[in-house]
C-alpha cells in the first residue's frame, strides 16, 4: 500500500490479511507502532484481518516453564511468571490510559498467568509434558498480545476485537504441528470473522494456534503465525497477505555476512521456497502453501520502516536470463558418502540407503551421485551423523562384508551454499560463472546439486570457507 494508489485502485481492493511477528508486538513502543500501521492500513482497505504472534521470547519462556515444571522446580516457573507479568504490565501501562481498559486488561494478564501456574503444577504431578499439554501452555502468549493490541486500537478510536483462533482455525490432532482442515476453517471464519468485518470492526486474531473439531487447543508448529495468516487469507479469499517483520523483506544474502546485501523487490513462490529450504530467514514453504495454491500475492514488510516497499511474492516473477537473485547458507552440516566399486549397476542401493536414513528420522538436505554409480553422497545435520552411518552400515552389512561397498563415512564441518534465481533456468553458463567466482577466491567445491526446478544450485564447501563463498557469489546477484 502506498500513498500514490489511486482511488480506483483502492476500491478494487477488498480484503487484506496482515500478520505481525513477535518483535512487532514485543514492547509498548512496538505495539504502538503496530497499531498505527493497522489504523493506517484500515483506512485503505475495506476489510482487514490482523494476525499477531506472542511478544518476542514469550513462547520460549512458556515452553521452558512447562519443561522445567516436570522436574519439580516450581520456583523457576514462579520466576518466569514474574518476568512475564512485568513485561505485559509494562506494555499495558505504556499503551493504555488509567481511566480506560487498563485495569481490566491487567486483570486478564493475571488470569492467564494463573492458568499457566496451574499448568505447571499439573505437569509436575503428571511428570511429563505431552504435545497436547505443551500446545495448551504455549498458546497463552498470543492470547495476551491480541488483547493488548485490540485494546490499544480501541483507545485510539478504532473498533477492534481480539479473536482466539481456537474458534476459527480448525485442525487435526497432530499436536505441536497441526494441519488445518480448510473446509471447516472456512465455515468457522465466515461465522466468526465476517460479522465483525461487516460491522467495520477489526478482528485481531491470535496466530500460531487453532483447535481440533472437538475444541482441543493445537499449535501449527514452525512459522505458525505466518501459517495462520496464510490459512485465513485462503479461506477468506484475501486479495493479499502481508507479513510484517523486523527486516525490509527478503534479502539477497545474510547482511551479517554481506553488509551490502539488498532487499529483493519481487520473488516467485518457487524462489522463496528454495530460499527458505536452504537456510534463508524467510517464510517457511509450508506456511505459505495456502496462498500459493490460490495465487494470492504475499508481501514481506518491515514494521519499523513501514514506508519501504519490502518484497512482493507472486506466482511468477520476471525471470531475467542468467540472473542470480540471492545466496543462502546452512551451517552445521556433514557430507555422508556411501562408496564402492561393487555398487555399479546394482539396482536398489540408493533406495535402501535412504530408507535406512529415513528410519533415523533424519532429513536429507542435498543429494549428489557420481555418474559412475560408485558413490552416493548426501548432506545431513552433523548431530545426525552417528545414527545415520550406523543405520546404513546395518542395512548394507552384507554388501560391506562382500566389499561391494567399501565404506560409509562422513566429512564433518561442511556447509551448503545455494544460489537462487528463476533466471538461471535453462540459461547456459551460469554454473561456469559460479565456479569462476569461487575459483578466483581459491574456494574448493566438494559436491554440487541442482534442483529440478532449475532455479537453484547448491554447493558443499568446508565450513571455514562458507562465508567467503557467500561473499564471492553475492557479487553475481543481479547480473544477467
Amino acid at each position: 500500500m502506498t500513498a500514490q494508489d489511486s482511488p480506483a485502485e483502492q476500491e478494487e481492493r477488498h480484503l487484506l490479511v496482515m500478520k505481525f511477528g513477535g518483535t512487532s508486538v514485543g514492547s509498548a513502543e512496538a505495539i504502538r507502532r503496530t497499531a498505527e500501521i493497522v489504523r493506517a492500513t484500515a483506512a485503505q482497505w475495506p476489510r482487514l484481518v490482523t494476525v499477531v504472534s506472542a511478544m518476542s521470547g514469550v513462547t520460549d519462556a512458556l515452553t521452558q516453564g512447562a519443561l522445567t515444571a516436570i522436574t519439580g522446580d516450581h520456583q523457576h516457573c514462579r520466576r518466569l511468571i514474574t518476568d512475564l507479568r512485568a513485561r505485559h504490565y509494562a506494555a499495558i501501562d505504556g499503551l493504555l490510559a488509567p481511566e480506560g481498559e487498563r485495569h481490566d486488561l491487567l486483570a486478564t494478564v493475571d488470569d492467564y498467568l494463573a492458568r499457566f501456574d496451574e499448568f505447571c503444577r499439573s505437569l509436575h504431578i503428571l511428570g511429563e509434558v505431552t504435545p497436547r499439554a505443551l500446545d495448551a501452555v504455549t498458546s497463552l502468549g498470543e492470547q495476551l498480545s491480541a488483547r493488548i493490541l485490540a485494546a490499544r486500537l480501541r483507545q485510539e478510536g478504532t473498533p477492534a476485537e481480539a479473536v482466539d483462533a481456537t474458534g476459527v482455525i480448525v485442525t487435526d490432532d497432530h499436536f505441536q504441528g497441526a494441519n488445518p482442515l480448510l473446509d471447516e476453517t472456512r465455515e468457522r471464519a465466515q461465522q466468526r470473522l465476517s460479522p465483525l468485518l461487516d460491522q467495520g470492526i477489526l478482528p485481531i486474531v491470535t496466530g500460531f494456534i487453532g483447535a481440533t473439531v472437538e475444541g482441543i487447543t493445537t499449535t501449527l508448529g514452525r512459522g505458525g503465525s505466518d501459517y495462520s495468516a496464510a490459512i485465513l487469507g485462503a479461506v477468506l479469499g484475501a486479495d493479499e497477505v502481508w507479513i510484517w517483520t523486523d527486516v525490509d523483506g527478503v534479502m539477497t544474502a545474510d547482511p551479517r555476512i554481506v553488509p551490502e546485501a539488498r532487499t529483493i523487490p519481487v520473488l516467485s513462490y518457487t524462489e522463496v521456497a528454495e530460499l527458505a529450504y536452504f537456510g534463508a530467514k524467510v517464510l517457511h514453504p509450508k506456511t505459505i502453501r495456502p496462498v500459493v495454491e490460490r495465487s494470492i500475492p504475499l508481501r514481506v514488510k518491515n514494521t519499523f520502516y513501514p514506508d519501504r516497499p519490502g518484497t512482493l511474492i507472486v506466482r511468477t516473477s520476471e525471470a531475467v536470463p542468467g540472473t542470480i537473485k540471492a545466496v543462502t547458507l546452512i551451517r552445521g552440516m556433514s557430507l555422508v558418502t556411501v562408496e564402492g566399486t561393487g555398487m555399479m549397476g546394482v539396482p536398489g542401493v540408493a533406495a535402501r540407503t535412504f530408507a535406512a536414513v529415513a528410519r533415523t528420522g533424519t532429513s536429507v538436505l542435498m543429494i549428489s551421485q557420481a555418474s559412475s554409480e560408485q558413490s552416493i553422497c548426501f548432506v545431513i545435520p552433523t548431530p545426525a551423523v552417528a545414527p545415520v552411518v550406523a543405520a546404513i552400515e546395518e542395512e548394507m552389512a552384507l554388501e560391506l562384508l562382500r566389499r561391494d561397498i567399501d565404506r560409509v563415512w562422513a566429512q564433518e564441518e561442511v556447509a551448503i551454499v545455494t544460489v537462487v534465481g528463476a533466471g538461471m533456468r535453462q540459461t547456459p553458463g551460469v554454473a561456469a560463472r559460479i565456479f569462476s567466482a569461487l575459483g578466483e577466491r581459491g574456494i574448493n567445491v566438494i559436491a554440487i546439486a541442482q534442483g529440478s526446478s532449475e532455479c537453484s544450485i547448491s554447493l558443499v564447501v568446508t565450513a571455514d570457507e562458507a562465508d567467503e563463498a557467500v561473499r564471492a557469489l553475492h557479487q553475481l546477484t543481479g547480473e544477467g
